[in-house]
């Protein structure tokens, strides 16, 4: 599963790579001793099965993100070389035990509920039975999907493994998000392995384990001939929406960035990149995260990008630190071409570990902030709204691009198109490569024209049906002009959020009392 995401993206894998996980899941031991075992929650967590699924977790998460061991060598911060490895392994095992997690509570909660019995003459057929099981082993796996959003750590979907080549499939996420892709996966793997389950168990169930399998395949090809479908309809947009967006790649590489040298250089590149840029008559120009990382009153009175602006007389969003009580926000700001603040948007989802420490008190003392900066970053409000000359804009900056409630919740309010800034040098190039993958799905969702603008790759311009118009070249200087378009529509998932996990719930739920409720 792990080499269907960015940058392998055999999005393929997906399709298949789960029914290892549901055969072995479900795998039933013929003893007559076994049998006569009475089943209790404790036996079904203290399980074989469940150390199954937490190394099947394991290696999906662990290989996805991988990448995050490219924070090391830190020596450039400061940091001995060896604690520098202790840290980034450390970071590694940590969000992938945490994704793993979430694989062994589908595991304990499917077999809980599978092991129910069942009083009900219906439950009796074997057909019956495979398909309850798939029906709530996809509605857990949404269910914990959506619940893992809600916390700081999350990246791996099993939806993001279609990005960004399977665009087809990606364009049902207007309906329900990213867990319609995901409940996809897991119904077409559980389909098969149901299929094989029965044919295992019992030969004269053959023509019932070949139903589900026949199910499976003509499920799979359907959605995706619904999502070619709407892949392929055409963008409609009018001349007087279009706003021509320049983007700055600056590529200061970390290990100079908050450094003299590098923050000499970030004012010269950005300056350029301005000018050269206003003289092309962009409409509005883009910069990374923390293009410029000072506060925007030492940015007025100390760099020449500020003067420029004046100068030229083009509005620019840029990336900046902002402050909140004591502490500084990772802030984009929009600046009119007379040069003041129209508006500013501060960082929500901030990276644990590396712009705040989660339990403090306890992992305070274990690890330092892979932060340089001297005090902590505090979180935005989650109700923002981002205002530029152009309209209402949707914005995310890095991590955030993994919270599809983050972009459902200001297209709601009224954004027209979409702004991600990220910085992504502290990383290999896997990670640029996933981060792009999940900026795909947000603009698919949310029925948007994105532009992206990376410190070091990747930047992007981005179609609302996932197409990648413009990608920059890996750590390198760019400029690139570019069109977008401002739209009003409001998509399924939209306007209705994650209705299709509820429904799944409630839906196996009257099943499950029909299951246990004597004839």
């Amino acid at each position: 599963m792990g080499l269907a995401t960015a940058p392998v993206a055999a999005f393929y894998f997906a399709w298949f790579a789960l029914i290892p996980l549901w055969l072995l899941t479900f795998k039933t031991k013929k003893s007559a001793h076994y049998n006569s075992q009475k089943i209790t929650f404790k036996s079904i967590v203290f399980h074989q099965k469940t150390l199954i699924a937490l190394a099947w977790g394991l290696g999906y998460h662990g290989l996805a993100l991988f990448w995050i061991t490219g924070i090391h060598p830190m020596t450039w911060m400061g940091v001995p070389w060896l604690a520098s490895l202790a840290i980034a392994i450390f970071c590694w095992l940590f969000i992938t035990l945490w994704g793993a997690i979430l694989v062994s509570v589908w595991s304990i909660v499917i077999r809980l509920l599978a092991n129910l019995k069942s009083y009900n003459r219906y439950f009796k057929y074997p057909l019956i039975e495979s398909l309850f099981k798939v029906l709530w082993g996809v509605a857990i796996w949404c269910l914990l999907e959506s619940i893992w959003t809600q916390g700081p750590l999350w990246w791996t979907s099993l939806s993001y493994t279609q990005s960004p080549n399977n665009l087809a499939i990606l364009q049902l996420s207007k309906l329900s998000g990213f867990s319609l892709i995901t409940g996809a996966i897991v119904a077409t793997n559980g389909l098969i392995a149901e299929g094989i389950i029965l044919f295992k168990e019992n030969r004269q169930y053959i023509n019932q384990s070949i139903l589900l399998i026949i199910i499976s395949i003509v499920f799979v090809f359907s959605l995706h001939i619904i999502g070619f479908y709407q892949y392929n309809k055409p963008l409609s947009y009018a001349k007087d929406d279009a706003l021509k967006v320049g983007v700055i790649q600056g590529n200061i590489p970390n290990t100079i960035k908050l450094y003299a040298g590098g923050l000499r250089k970030a004012i010269e590149g950005y300056t350029k990149g301005y000018k050269i840029l206003a003289d092309q008559r962009v409409d509005l120009i883009l910069t990374p995260e923390t293009a410029l990382p000072f506060d925007w009153n030492y940015i007025v009175t100390n760099s020449s990008i500020y003067s420029e602006i004046l100068k030229q007389k083009v509005p620019i969003i840029l990336g900046a630190f902002g402050s909140k009580n004591s502490s500084y926000t990772n802030s984009l700001f929009s600046i009119t071409k007379e040069g003041k603040i129209l508006s500013r948007f501060d960082k929500v989802k901030l990276v644990p570990l590396g712009e705040y420490i989660p339990f403090e008190n306890i992992l305070g003392k274990i690890i330092q902030r892979l932060s340089p900066l001297d005090s902590h970053l505090a979180a935005g409000n989650v109700d923002q709204i981002f205002q530029t000359p152009f309209g209402q804009a949707i914005v995310g900056i890095c991590y955030e691009s993994a919270f599809s409630e983050h972009f459902r919740r200001q297209a709601k309010k009224g954004g027209e198109f979409m702004i991600t800034a990220s910085n992504n040098a502290h990383y290999s190039e896997a990670m640029p490569a996933q981060h792009h993958a999940q900026d795909i799905i947000r603009a698919i969702e949310t029925d948007r024209w994105m532009a992206r603008a990376t410190n070091t790759g990747y930047s992007a311009i981005i179609s609302p049906r996932g197409q990648t118009l413009w990608i920059s070249k890996i750590n390198k200087y760019q400029l690139h002009q570019g069109t977008i378009y401002r739209r009003n529509t409001q998509t399924l998932y939209v306007k209705w959020g994650d209705w299709l996990t509820k429904v799944l719930i409630i839906l196996g739920s009257i099943l499950l009392v029909f299951k246990r409720r004597k004839d």
